[in-house]
C-alpha cells in the first residue's frame, strides 16, 4: 500500500515521522485555497484539506492519501498565511494579548478511495506584545508562510501563555487525530 501526502510542508513530514510513518511519495495539491464569502474557519479548514486530497486521489488510485489545511482564526476572521514581515506584523498585533484558534483539519482517502476527516481546534493564548518585540519577530522572517504569521515551534513559542489542544495541530499536524485517521485507512507504523 502506497501512503502519498498531499503536501509540500516539511513540518507535516517531520510530523509523520515523529509517529513512525513513512510517505511513499509526496505530491502537493495545488488547490484554490481564497475562502468562500462568509465560510467559517472550521469549515474553511476541513473543505481545503479535503479538497487536496482529492485532487491527489485522483492521481494516485488506490493508494492513500492525507490532505491536510490549518487555518488560524481571530473569531470569525480567518488569518492569512503572511506573505511579508507587514503582514507578520499585522498578524501578530491582532493576536497580541488574546486568545485564537487554529483549525488543523486532515482528510484521508483510503485505498478503495472512502474519505475520513478530522478538525482538531487549538485554542492558543497570546501575552501581550510591545510593538518593539512585533518588529522584532516580523523582521527575523520565521512567520513569512505561516498561517497567521507565525511559527509556534519556533521563536514564537515564547509568546504563548497558554495553549488548550493539540501543538501538534498548531504546528500544521494533529498527530493524535492523524494516527486515528491512518490506522482506520490500514497504514502500518510503529
Amino acid at each position: 500500500m502506497r501512503f502519498v501526502l498531499a503536501s509540500a510542508s516539511p513540518r507535516r513530514l517531520d510530523l509523520l515521522a515523529r509517529i513512525g510513518v513513512t510517505v511513499d511519495a509526496v505530491d502537493p495539491a495545488h488547490v484554490d485555497e481564497t475562502p468562500h464569502r462568509n465560510e467559517l474557519p472550521a469549515a474553511y479548514a476541513r473543505r481545503i484539506a479535503a479538497a487536496k486530497a482529492e485532487v491527489v486521489a485522483a492521481r494516485h488510485a488506490g493508494s492513500v492519501i492525507l490532505g491536510a489545511d490549518t487555518v488560524v482564526a481571530a473569531g470569525r476572521t480567518i488569518l492569512p498565511k503572511a506573505e511579508s514581515a507587514a503582514e507578520v506584523g499585522n498578524c501578530l498585533a491582532l493576536l497580541a494579548g488574546r486568545r485564537h484558534h487554529v483549525l488543523s483539519a486532515v482528510t484521508v482517502i483510503d485505498c478503495e478511495g472512502r474519505a475520513r476527516h478530522r478538525l482538531s481546534d487549538t485554542i492558543v493564548t497570546f501575552a501581550a506584545l510591545s510593538a518593539e518585540t512585533i518588529a522584532a519577530y516580523a523582521a527575523c522572517g520565521e512567520g513569512i508562510g505561516k498561517a497567521g504569521g507565525y511559527a509556534i515551534q519556533g521563536r514564537a513559542e515564547a509568546f504563548v501563555r497558554a495553549l488548550s489542544g493539540s501543538h501538534s495541530g498548531v504546528v500544521g499536524l494533529p498527530l493524535y487525530e492523524t494516527r486515528n485517521l491512518l490506522l482506520a485507512a490500514g497504514v502500518t507504523f510503529v
